[in-house]
């Protein structure tokens, strides 16, 4: 008996936090309803006219030049690739140094504010920082993305090796093994296949992101698209649209098969 009430104890603990988080959520949306002028929402019906006329420029796609604009593309996604290695190469390590359960919690703290500040800070952001310093192009978006997809990839491999189950490395542990040891062969191993799942996923997120810093100068088709809007030459952006979707929508589908492959 006394069990069973201690059961029905917890059950309205749980209920009663769930409806305070829910509460706590409405309460949040209510106050943050005027800053985001979500009022204007009838905006999108009152004056839906002005987005079809603007929409309409874009119906007649030209792909006259159609070669260069797969060039770029082509130069956006290596930017997107290689600042998705080299992130994923920095985050490895970061990631174990900012799980509690690998180190103290005098280095995991600071490690972990690092990656934070990476996160916090918008491509676009570390995009126009990098042009200033090495100019103009392509290095400048890869520099970019590296930097902020560290600290994501950082904050996902980390929360991955908190989740580990601790026996396997406590057996390896009880062999004498070293903390280097511990790490390859009981904590990789557990974490990896989660790894190369969210590694993909950035590299497809970092495909549209590559996108928009071109915007800014830092190369790939983005660019051109920005200067095709800009110069009111619609139906060459229209051709440069079509071709970023359908290189996302290859990139989604390639990069889906390989998660299905390594999880």
């Amino acid at each position: 008996m006394p069990t069973r009430s201690l059961e029905l104890k917890r059950d309205w603990s749980r209920t009663l936090i769930n409806a305070a988080m829910w509460l706590v959520l409405l309460a949040l949306l209510a106050w943050s309803w005027g800053p985001a002028e979500m009022g204007r929402w009838t905006y999108l019906f009152t004056d839906s006219a002005n987005m079809r006329e603007y929409a309409s420029e874009f119906t007649k796609p030209d792909f006259s030049e159609w070669r260069y604009y797969v060039e770029e593309m082509v130069v956006t996604v290596q930017i997107a690739l290689w600042g998705t290695i080299l992130a994923v190469a920095l985050s490895v390590p970061m990631g174990i140094l900012s799980s509690h359960n690998m180190v103290p919690w005098y280095i995991w703290q600071p490690v972990r504010r690092l990656m934070d500040s990476f996160r916090a800070i918008h491509e676009i952001v570390f995009a126009v920082l990098f042009v200033v310093a090495v100019g103009l192009g392509p290095f400048a978006g890869v520099m970019a993305l590296f930097v902020h997809t560290t600290g994501v990839l950082a904050k996902l491999f980390s929360e991955a090796v908190e989740a580990i189950d601790p026996r396997p490395v406590e057996g390896i542990r009880a062999t004498g093994a070293t903390r280097i040891q511990e790490v390859v062969f009981g904590v990789i191993p557990q974490v990896l296949p989660l790894w190369m799942s969210y590694s993909l996923y950035r590299f497809e997120s970092n495909v549209r992101s590559a996108t928009v810093l071109g915007v800014i100068g830092a190369g790939g088709i983005g660019q051109i698209l920005f200067e095709s809007i800009r110069g009111f030459y619609y139906p060459e952006a229209s051709a440069i649209l079509i071709i970023v979707i359908l290189t996302v929508m290859l990139t989604d589908m390639v990069s889906q098969r390989l998660r299905r492959m390594v999880t």
